[in-house]
């Protein structure tokens, strides 16, 4: 093949959907041009693997999942610690530290940057740390070192595992909640209780209803928390975890739709041809669900990586597969979620059964009949998980008389 005829892929972000995307289109075309930015001073990192490296049970280098010499072997022109500057859609460049970069299809995955308190007290606070990037990870633990007590904030999975590290590491840990319980609006009360007694089980002082009010400083650093309660809880490190916003500014100007991310279709595409968008940044169009929506899952962003990368060289791949994400809730508790749930549509019906003696908890969502998304919490509570998966791909219908059976359902 003539240079001029070689095909040319940008990619904006190595997190996994970057990432992934840049290995199949290597696997797809063997002499094309694949550029990647990242704005981080790491190759690919598992961030899955933060909590537990920020519990101290993996080390930072079993962390890395693709280093230098595996972008060289697959001809991936990785600049890492580079910020793209601007896109030009019209010309089909992208503009990175004076230079421009031609691309045939340009890919998207920006993710999302945590959001700051902006309590008083808060600006410049050397203590007070995000739980997003490795840099972050590693300031905590290294704090952690020395803390007696630290403080969580927010009501998101972040914050929970801010809350889970903190009292593995053996701190007296707060966890300040913005509304009634965690993931309030995934869980229902009797969900959050489940989620809150393993909290206390594990030593967690678990505040709900609860915002800073102020940080209380000393030479520069955080001592005491004032919640907008009045409850002052002193402290030596303090986690947010209030959320993510979405990357999207680097599309403006392009005439790519966005709303809290980046609008595409269910083959990744957004409105403007050749460029397309996958990950966390994504809100993209759910064949099953019908609707568009972003999922912050690692599997959901290996999965948009993969259909990208088809789609980017010229194919037709479509994204139809059910998110989902497992997690263990500090030690006595886990949580199984796929599909949709009320967190994505107001007009779901639910069933649910609650075993307290187990701490099972199981809810299935319908849609126009269809089952859409189920929650599963509890160790050993996750089977029947393979048959709901595939009654959701399938839009298989289930009249409202037949729905509390289906919460029975196991692996046979």
């Amino acid at each position: 093949m003539h240079d001029s005829e070689q095909r040319k892929y940008v990619i904006i972000g190595n997190g996994f959907a970057g990432t992934t995307c840049a290995e199949h289109l290597r696997k797809i075309d063997a002499n094309a041009s694949i550029v990647m930015f990242a704005d981080e001073p790491y190759t690919l990192y598992n961030r899955i693997a933060l909590p537990p490296l920020l519990r101290k049970q993996v080390a930072q280098t079993k962390v890395i999942i693709r280093d230098l010499a595996w972008h060289e072997k697959h001809a991936i022109e990785l600049h890492l610690t580079t910020r793209v500057d601007a896109i030009d859609a019209e010309g089909k460049t992208v503009h990175a530290s004076g230079k421009a970069y031609p691309y045939d299809a340009l890919l998207v995955a920006t993710g999302g940057r945590p959001n700051k308190s902006e309590a008083p007290g808060s600006a410049g606070a050397h203590n007070l740390l995000n739980f997003q990037y490795m840099d972050e990870t590693l300031e905590l633990s290294h704090q952690l070192e020395t803390a007696k007590s630290a403080v969580a904030v927010g009501g998101s999975f972040i914050a929970y595992e801010l809350a889970e590290a903190f009292a593995s590491r053996g701190v007296e840990t707060h966890w300040l909640v913005r509304g009634p319980r965690f993931l309030r609006r995934l869980l229902d009360e009797v969900a959050g209780e489940f989620v809150d007694e393993a909290a206390r089980a594990d030593g967690v002082h678990v505040h709900y209803e609860e915002e800073v009010r102020e940080y209380v400083r000393s030479n520069g650093s955080i001592t005491k928390v004032i919640t907008k309660n009045g409850t002052e809880i002193a402290t030596d490190l303090v986690g947010i975890g209030l959320g993510l916003t979405m990357n999207i500014e680097i599309v403006a100007g392009t005439g790519v739709k966005t709303k809290t991310g980046i609008v595409c279709d269910d083959r990744l595409e957004t409105d403007v041809k050749g460029i397309f968008a996958a990950g966390d940044v994504a809100e993209f169009y759910d064949p099953i669900a019908e609707i568009n929506y972003r999922m912050g899952t690692w599997n959901n962003a290996g999965a948009h990586g993969k259909v990208v990368a088809i789609n980017m060289a010229g194919g037709d791949s479509r994204y139809h597969d059910v998110p989902e994400y497992s997690s263990k809730v500090f030690t006595d508790q886990t949580i199984t979620q796929f599909g949709i749930s009320p967190e994505y549509r107001d007009d779901l019906e639910t069933v649910r059964h609650i075993d307290r003696d187990k701490k099972h908890y199981r809810a299935l969502f319908f849609w126009k009949n269809r089952l859409a998304g189920c929650v599963m919490i509890g160790k050993g509570n996750r089977a029947g998980k393979r048959k709901y998966l595939d009654a959701i791909k399938a839009k298989t219908e289930f009249a409202p008389s037949d729905r509390e059976s289906l919460l029975a359902w196991t692996a046979d």
